[in-house]
């Protein structure tokens, strides 16, 4: 495997519906307090100060602000001027395939489903969090427009070098986008295995096929079988 540029892990979890998933991202981002314990993020514990940027499964754009507010919204937050947050909100834009878009309203249908996951990126992408948790973000959208998205966050991700952490139940979406997959498992919600992805990390679509590529898939799907089994 190649080296390892100087850029965040992108993990990927993997587990069964209700083993704690999105309870984990969730603790992660703040937006829930465990029961007992402290969660850290570099060493320091999750507070109010943490920048940490969040996309959801269901759409999660204001409705009534325009694709730029958007994007924007998080340097406005910052208390960055506008004529700044503006240029870099469009620099976001257009990196993420939305040049032309940023004046209609971010709601559908006056934009696709995945045209609002990828505002929601750029919006977190330009907060620059410590970290991006992302939860089935792709888990709503057809076949084409997923597989699109996928490259597209390979592609962020190789440039801006974002520490990720990314739930699906996607096998070969975790395989494909990740560079380390955790599985969980409950009672009690814990990680139970961990899998580096031996692969390079400049993914394209033409590695699926590759007969590397397929056992890793297989190996995954191999370790889920077995988590899940019903003990004997």
């Amino acid at each position: 495997m190649e080296d390892k540029p100087d850029q965040g892990q992108f993990i990927v979890l993997l587990g069964a519906s209700g083993c704690g998933k999105s309870t984990l991202l969730r603790y992660i981002a703040g937006l829930q307090k465990p029961t007992s314990g402290d969660v850290k993020v570099n060493n320091h514990k999750v507070d109010d100060t943490q920048r940490t940027g969040m996309v959801f499964q269901q759409y999660s754009s204001m409705p009534w602000m325009t694709v730029l507010e958007n994007v924007a919204l998080g340097l406005d937050i910052q208390g960055v001027e506008e004529k700044v947050r503006k240029e870099k909100a469009l620099e976001m834009i257009e990196m993420v395939g939305l040049a032309g878009q940023e004046d209609k309203y971010a709601q559908y249908p006056t934009l696709s489903g995945g045209q609002l996951q990828r505002v929601a990126i750029a919006r977190s992408l330009l907060a620059n969090p410590e970290i991006i948790l992302m939860d089935e973000p792709f888990g709503a959208l057809d076949i084409n427009t997923r597989l699109q998205m996928q490259d597209l966050l390979s592609k962020i991700w190789n440039k801006f070098h974002p520490t990720i952490m990314f739930v699906t139940h996607d096998i070969s979406e975790a395989v494909y986008l990740g560079d380390d997959i955790y599985f969980m498992k409950s009672p009690p919600s814990k990680i139970v295995d961990h899998l580096p992805v031996p692969l390079p990390f400049d993914r394209h679509r033409e590695m699926k096929r590759e007969q590397k590529f397929i056992d890793l898939v297989r190996e995954v799907e191999d370790k889920m079988v077995q988590l899940n089994a019903p003990q004997k």
